[in-house]
């Protein structure tokens, strides 16, 4: 469990930093030059994100280990399944210009609160709340602070870009539902 831990404040710590003290960002992306600051931004996080990823996984290989939290109700599955399908397409929407994007304002994070919202409400061992908890509080932060900046997509939106958005959510959808979840993480979900 500490190494899921450490992990969730490495990867949150970049993030947070990141999020919360702009000036001290923009002072070291000074210092050190945009692409090198990027660059390790980028490590530190993936690192964090990795480490969380294996941390996670170790613990959901041994259930004992854990303690449970809450127990999830029956229907929480179901909802899970519709609240991931949106979040991926959500988060298929980040990169195009089309009026998902810009309707959403900030479609990555949403989609990110909804599949954790989706994977809490269907999990209930400390692990999955430490891991879907620290994803969800990242994302709501980022919504509302960007709210708060007034920061919007600016495009011209296109039909094309919400189409593509729809087909890659719903492909990355089913490769996580077919492929990841059951035999990468080892949790089937049909």
């Amino acid at each position: 469990m500490g190494y899921l831990i450490f992990s969730i404040i490495v990867f949150a710590g970049a993030h947070l930093f990141s999020m919360l003290l702009p000036g001290q960002r923009d002072a070291l992306k000074a210092r050190m030059g945009e692409g090198p600051y990027k660059g390790v931004y980028s490590l530190v996080a993936l690192a964090g994100l990795a480490l969380m990823i294996w941390g996670f996984w170790s613990l959901s290989a041994d259930p004992a280990v854990s303690s449970v939290v809450y127990e999830p109700a029956p229907w929480a599955r179901h909802v899970t399944m519709l609240l991931v399908l949106l979040g991926f397409i959500s988060l298929s929407g980040f990169h195009g210009k089309g009026y998902l994007k810009r309707w959403l304002r900030n479609p990555f994070s949403i989609g990110v609160v909804l599949w954790s919202v989706g994977h809490l409400l269907a999990n209930g061992m400390l692990h999955d709340v430490l891991l879907f908890g620290t994803f969800l509080v990242l994302a709501v932060l980022d919504i509302v602070l960007s709210m708060a900046r007034g920061k919007r997509p600016g495009h011209e939106p296109q039909i094309r870009s919400d189409m593509i958005a729809v087909v890659s959510g719903v492909v990355l959808y089913a490769v996580f539902l077919f492929g990841v979840h059951p035999y990468i993480f080892n949790v089937p979900i049909i």
